[in-house]
């Protein structure tokens, strides 16, 4: 149930995003207090953080024109105030010398940072989990799930780094209820032809698992990518929340999608416990062959790599190590 709420709340945050985006419109902060006003200034400063605003100079915080955030920068500026000091809101279009998708990759680049903190805690809790010290594990997965979804609200465009998190959530959330059946495995032929989606900027799981269904399932796949299944709705979407190809139990996609087509390759497996490790960072099977590719494919994102040749360029990585490990 707690996670049929998330994707209600994701589907409604996504149309809330849209809207946003649509309009390109701002509302930007400028303040100044006196010197003396340290104390005032540190709270100013974490009540803008926690509302999401951007910072673009020292003084200068910037929301999506939004009636909420028109209020909220409406209460903060009359604080300013009542400290002795100056402050204005501006509704604005552009700014000079920062184009709006940049904005959004400033608002995305700063939520990917807070969903980064919580990615470490929570495979803590699953490594605690499987080790059996799961005392108080209820309590703490409550807790960073009140903590995610704070983030959610303050996350605008709708970060891609989100879905990493959600999944990592749901796997806890399984990992505390009884296992489920075997799903059963799947003919390939059923598969042929087909296009296949996932989020940008493919990491180390979801490239894995790209070259696995063109080298065993289909040589002629498709990639499409997106945030929400929605925009494909012919596309089979892999490595996403709450969906067939994706992580469950204990497996990461590439592990499910082994399982599902009954791959049994000894090579493949093995790759599988490696991105399997890397992926989950839960030291499972104590492998860390993939930890290279999976910086080599972080290097080239930064590099401005499309996410097709992130796709490409990983996969031939992926060729190579089962070459190696094919005997």
């Amino acid at each position: 149930m707690l996670f049929r709420h998330f994707r209600l709340k994701y589907v409604l945050h996504y149309s809330r995003l849209m809207s946003m985006r649509i309009s390109n419109q701002w509302l930007l902060l400028l303040y100044g207090l006196p010197t003396k006003k340290g104390a005032a200034r540190v709270n100013l400063w974490r009540q803008l953080k926690k509302a999401g605003a951007l910072p673009l100079k020292t003084s200068a915080y910037l929301m999506p024109d939004e009636p909420e955030h028109h209020e909220r920068f409406q209460w903060l500026a009359q604080q300013v105030r009542d400290g002795g000091g100056e402050a204005t809101i501006i509704h604005v279009t552009e700014i000079e010398g920062l184009a709006n998708d940049d904005i959004v990759r400033q608002f995305n680049e700063a939520r990917a940072a807070d969903y980064d903190v919580l990615r470490p805690a929570l495979n803590e809790l699953l490594v605690r989990n499987k080790k059996r010290r799961d005392e108080s594990f209820a309590t703490d997965l409550e807790k960073l799930t009140r903590q995610f979804e704070d983030l959610r609200k303050i996350d605008f465009f709708d970060c891609p780094r989100a879905q990493d998190v959600q999944m990592l959530l749901k796997r806890a959330a399984n990992l505390r209820s009884a296992k489920s059946k075997a799903s059963p495995q799947l003919a390939v032929r059923k598969f042929l032809g087909k296009t296949w989606l996932t989020r940008p900027r493919p990491q180390i799981d979801r490239v894995g698992s790209a070259w696995l269904i063109r080298k065993f399932i289909d040589p002629k796949a498709k990639f499409v990518f997106a945030n929400i299944p929605a925009k494909y709705p012919d596309a089979i979407p892999y490595d996403m929340f709450e969906v067939e190809f994706s992580h469950h139990g204990d497996d990461c996609t590439f592990e499910t999608l082994v399982k599902r087509f009954g791959i049994t390759e000894k090579a493949v497996l093995k790759i599988a416990e490696m991105v399997h490790d890397t992926d989950l960072q839960d030291g499972k099977f104590q492998t860390t062959e993939c930890v290279g590719i999976d910086q080599i494919l972080k290097g080239w994102a930064k590099k401005g790599l499309s996410d097709n040749e992130l796709l490409e360029r990983g996969g031939e990585c992926f060729d190579a190590l089962y070459q190696q490990l094919h005997k």
